[in-house]
């Protein structure tokens, strides 16, 4: 099964899942999300966040999201070894950026928009 990535259907799968997904879910995606944007990481990072956030994506994975209590255990191992993978480009921008949208998420019952860099 091929997954392909789009940014259109990573907000989509937020819009839907965040609250079931939780914050620590959310602000792992985002931070890989932000990560990717930022031109001074390179091409091989950001195949790899690239094919995590696609998997995210994927109607189905290991654990189906609509699971109840472990839907989204599968993607916050996948999130965590894909941040120990590109640490070093996961700066304070990438951060802030992923707890502000977060904030902005959890805070609000209207999908919010990203932060804009």
């Amino acid at each position: 099964m091929e997954h392909q990535y789009s940014d259109k259907a990573f907000w989509q799968k937020l819009a839907l899942y965040a609250k079931s997904a939780g914050r620590e879910v959310v602000e792992k995606a985002l931070c890989l999300y932000y990560a990717a944007l930022r031109p001074e990481t390179p091409g091989w990072a950001k195949a790899v966040i690239i094919s995590v956030l696609a998997y995210f994506i994927a109607p189905l994975d290991a654990l189906p999201d609509f699971t109840p209590f472990v839907g989204f255990t599968d993607d916050l191992g996948v999130f965590a070894g894909a941040l120990a993978m590109v640490a070093m480009y996961i700066d304070d921008d990438v951060k802030t950026n992923a707890a502000a949208t977060a904030e902005r998420w959890f805070g609000m019952t209207q999908t919010p928009e990203p932060v804009s860099r």
